[in-house]
């Protein structure tokens, strides 16, 4: 009688680790993004039906990347966990966090009992009545799940080289307009364009968690308003671009009078 092959189980995990991480790298990234508004959530999804954001409850919403049937059982399944948990207790008990360590679980199980790991990264996020009680939590394949403090969060793809155009000019409380500007910038990155220009409307989903809806609210960014808060956004940075140059080019007269009169001095 032949013996089985033995792998063991840190390769196994390992090899599974790797295989999610490499599908989910293929993908194209996606943003979460604090701002005075709300949340704001943007992708490339140029799919009218099939949807990375979602509500999840009243101020909570869902975000993903990844494989979109694994994802999108993971959606349902979480609407109604947070549906019983409101009914059996009551609505405030329900929670970023307490979904957030939901999904850990249900993932982490998936992920060490199943032969394959869902290929999937995801966020739930909840929006307070100030930016400080914002929520943001992101959970990857095996069920590491994590709070952002920073702001924002960025998902597959290349996360990397988006989230340092983010680092680098993220500030807190930015206008829903700066928001989608910066997160426009940032998601180009991926295209190797240097212009928010590379991305439009038609390529995007967008979302906000809006922070003065007192009940739901989850709302969808589209058509005449995404086109609208696209044309604020590129207006206002082709404004800030135009201003910073007309500085630098004011400054440089003054610097070679300057270098002229310390000429004539010497003589």
């Amino acid at each position: 009688m032949s013996m089985p092959f033995y792998v063991s189980p840190e390769q196994v995990m390992k090899d599974k680790a790797d295989y999610a991480r490499k599908a989910i790298t293929r993908i194209r990234s996606g943003v979460v993004l604090a701002c005075d508004a709300g949340i704001l959530f943007v992708a490339p999804n140029p799919s009218r039906a099939l949807r990375k954001f979602s509500e999840l409850y009243d101020r909570i919403a869902f975000a993903a990347v990844g494989r979109y049937n694994e994802f999108e059982s993971l959606r349902k399944a979480g609407v109604r966990y947070a549906d019983m948990t409101g009914y059996t207790y009551d609505r405030r008990d329900v929670t970023a966090r307490g979904l957030a360590d939901w999904y850990a679980q249900v993932l982490g199980a998936l992920f060490t009992d199943s032969p394959k790991p869902y290929e999937v990264e995801i966020v739930v996020a909840e929006v307070g009545k100030s930016a400080d009680d914002d929520q943001i939590y992101r959970i990857i394949f095996d069920g590491s799940v994590a709070e952002e403090h920073q702001g924002f969060v960025v998902m597959g793809g290349q996360a990397d080289r988006v989230a340092e155009v983010l680092k680098a000019r993220y500030q807190p409380g930015l206008s829903l307009t700066d928001a989608m500007g910066l997160t426009i910038a940032a998601l180009a990155v991926q295209n190797d364009g240097n212009t928010a220009d590379a991305i439009t409307a038609d390529q995007l989903e967008a979302a906000l968690l809006d922070r003065s809806r007192t009940l739901r609210a989850f709302r969808r960014l589209s058509g005449a308003r995404l086109d609208a808060l696209l044309q604020e956004a590129r207006g206002k940075a082709a404004a800030e671009g135009s201003g910073e140059s007309a500085s630098a080019a004011a400054e440089e007269p003054g610097e070679a009078g300057d270098a002229g009169g310390d000429g004539g001095s010497a003589n």
